[in-house]
């Protein structure tokens, strides 16, 4: 079965400095039927104005994964973490019992266009953890690379859930397939371009929950970014 969320369909906030799309509820966008998917909690799509930014604030019990589309964001943290990640970096932070940090975008001429994206951890109370890893576009063109993971699958990232997410780059014939295993879920978020994914055409913004199906198979990119999140 296949759940379409359109680009459109997003909960949308503009704060000037802040333009953000809700792909599920958050702050002040609310909708019952839209709150996560599985352990997927959060995927804002966010463009942040040149030399403004998050100033410090706290999570606890959350993996948070931060991926940069356009721009830089840097990143300081109560853990002694600080860098900052360009496209082609994925950063992930584990906040455990408690982290706060700051995010702000260090261009003083040129907006920020990142993901953030929030995992429901299958533990809670541990210490707070910060990596950051850069994935190429080799590894990403036409083929799905693992960025994190619940067991470190293919040089990902670890995260405390069972998930594992993925990112690539499809254009042309370029085309890969993703098996489900038997109760397996996907979500597929197009961050860039347009593909279709599993015979439906998805632009820009759009997303397609995927469930009792055998596999997630992606063909006709269009200068497509996508990331695929295989859920329990």
């Amino acid at each position: 079965m296949l759940t379409l969320r359109r680009s459109a369909e997003r909960g949308h906030a503009n704060h000037g400095w802040l333009d953000s799309f809700h792909t599920f509820s958050f702050a002040n966008y609310y909708d019952p039927s839209h709150m996560g998917f599985g352990a997927l909690r959060v995927i804002n799509d966010d463009r942040i104005a040149a030399g403004r930014g998050f100033g410090t604030h706290g999570h606890r019990d959350m993996e948070i994964i931060t991926y940069v589309l356009d721009g830089a964001i840097a990143h300081k943290d109560s853990m002694g973490s600080g860098s900052t990640i360009q496209p082609g970096n994925v950063q992930r932070m584990s906040a455990g019992r408690g982290v706060m940090h700051s995010e702000f975008n260090p261009r003083a001429d040129k907006e920020t266009h990142m993901l953030q994206i929030w995992i429901e951890p299958n533990v809670t109370g541990i210490a707070p953890e910060y990596e950051e890893k850069a994935f190429t576009d080799a590894q990403k063109r036409g083929r799905l690379q693992a960025v994190v993971s619940g067991d470190g699958i293919d040089g990902s990232m670890t995260i405390h859930q069972d998930v594992r997410l993925y990112a690539g780059l499809f254009d042309g014939d370029e085309s890969a397939t993703l098996e489900l295993a038997p109760g397996r879920r996907a979500w597929v978020h197009v961050a860039r371009g347009s593909l279709t994914v599993n015979g439906v055409a998805l632009a820009v913004g759009d997303a397609v929950a995927i469930s009792d199906e055998t596999r997630v198979a992606l063909s006709g990119g269009d200068s497509a970014e996508v990331l695929v999140f295989d859920l329990a």
